[in-house]
């Protein structure tokens, strides 16, 4: 492709990225930050969760905080991808213990439409996005320290879908996976084949050294996971998505595929703690706080 991708000028410090892989949910959550001593921000934050028991623990969160602390890092940002349907967000929880702004795409207020009717949730929740603390309009820049950042929105997985740019580094969420394994589905309410095609070529026309850092992997059984590609691998080798798949072969693909992948396991608990960012449902008369499950619904 020859169209020029998003960018600004961003100066130094390069960003420091750590990785934190939760094998329960094959998901990655970040730390990128200045330097030791400076300011980070979190992005894709995980809380442990027990289906069976339905019991929430803390472990893979405190293991992220314990990083902050190390490093001596103030949290200015926590950010999500979009509302997740394979793990619950952690969101709320280490802006608690670190402090921070919660943000997230200003398309949420889409998703949180959907599923208030689908959950019929308390008429106290607003589907208005005032649960985070900031929402991001497309190309809107901010600053994490010294670092420069920008918002990029690539909806198609969700409507809210947001990918962040840090210099040469862009946390793509669930839109791609590592070329072997290929693109997000578009099946969700409000998903879109043709829009996810557009959102994955806008961010392959970046430089080819831009570094992407995956939110999930589910790989193959002859590779361990991973989670770091480059635009150029991805344009290469994608299986889905690389250079030279029109964007009819690939809806067409996409449709057919979706159609018989099951439902994640944890999508009705996930969304309806994620569209809260993080925060748990009300407690009921009794003290405990109570989760749905709407049936025939999705």
């Amino acid at each position: 492709m020859t169209a020029a991708g998003p960018a600004i000028p961003f100066p130094l410090p390069a960003p420091q990225v750590k990785a934190f892989f939760d094998p329960a949910t094959w998901t990655v959550s970040y730390v990128v930050y200045d330097h030791d001593g400076g300011h980070c921000a979190i992005v894709d934050a995980v809380l442990d969760y027990d289906p069976k028991s339905g019991r929430t623990s803390t472990t893979s969160a405190d293991a992220v905080a314990a990083f902050v602390q190390e490093k001596a890092l103030t949290v200015q940002w926590i950010l999500e991808t979009h509302a997740h349907a394979d793990h619950l967000s952690a969101a709320h929880y280490l802006r608690k213990h670190l402090g921070g702004q919660i943000a997230i795409g200003a398309a949420i207020t889409d998703v949180q439409n959907v599923f208030k009717g689908i959950f019929n949730l308390e008429p106290a929740f607003h589907p208005d996005g005032s649960q985070f603390d900031h929402l991001f309009h497309p190309d809107e820049s901010f600053a994490i320290g010294e670092l420069r950042a920008q918002a990029l929105a690539v909806p198609g997985h969700t409507p809210a879908c947001m990918a962040y740019q840090v210099s040469d580094v862009v946390f793509v969420g669930d839109t791609l996976f590592m070329p072997d394994v290929g693109t997000a589905r578009c099946d969700f309410p409000g998903g879109d084949a043709p829009t996810l095609y557009a959102s994955v070529r806008k961010l392959l026309s970046l430089p080819g050294d831009t570094r992407l850092y995956m939110c999930h992997d589910y790989p193959p059984d002859a590779r361990e996971p991973a989670w770091e590609s480059t635009v150029a691998e991805q344009r290469a080798s994608n299986i889905h998505i690389r250079d030279g798949v029109s964007e009819a072969a690939f809806v067409s693909m996409r449709r057919k595929r979706d159609a018989g992948l099951a439902m994640p396991n944890l999508i009705l608990p996930a969304v309806q703690i994620n569209i809260r960012a993080g925060e748990m449902p009300p407690p009921e008369a009794n003290g405990v706080a109570y989760l749905k499950v709407p049936l025939n619904a999705l």
